[in-house]
């Protein structure tokens, strides 16, 4: 909890041929965007993006079904990965994009990002938060970069 993460290569030094663009659940912003197609452009990478739908907990251990995403949380998601795919493709990139569920988004698009083989992660992040920061969940963005040792994590801050 307390590890810092490693600071991600220089991007002109990576390359880049397949590329994850993730989120734990907040929209995909301009920002994120452009620089995952600054790092997908030179090898004309593949983009696969991937969001996040909350499941709310457990029930004393037990699933529980009122605590996974509704319907209208599935639907935000989808349309989060169907515009970036969008843009990715209008941008000439070979792109798709899945929703998943789950409680711990961190470990769950880390172990993503190792399955699929890919060579570096996009995500928008807030400012790190610190200590306390670690327990809110817009903060999952930081803890990805921690746990991802195999894959670069580049993460996109707000500008202003």
């Amino acid at each position: 909890m307390l590890r810092k993460p490693s600071p991600p290569p220089d991007p002109s030094s990576l390359q880049v041929n397949r590329l994850m663009v993730a989120s734990e659940g907040r929209p995909i912003s301009h920002d994120v965007i452009v620089q995952a197609l600054e790092l997908a452009r030179p090898l004309m990478a593949y983009v696969f993006v991937l969001s996040i739908a909350r499941v709310w907990g457990t029930a004393l251990g037990f699933p529980n079904p009122g605590l996974q995403p509704n319907k209208r949380e599935w639907a935000e998601q989808k349309r989060i990965v169907k515009e970036a795919v969008s843009a990715f493709e209008k941008a000439g990139h070979e792109s798709n994009g899945i929703v998943l569920a789950t409680r711990r988004a961190a470990k769950r698009i880390s172990s993503e990002a190792e399955l699929r083989e890919m060579d570096a992660i996009v995500m928008g992040a807030d400012r790190h938060r610190g200590l306390l920061g670690d327990f809110v969940w817009a903060h999952e963005p930081h803890r990805v970069a921690r746990r991802s040792s195999e894959v670069p994590v580049y993460l996109v801050l707000p500008t202003g």
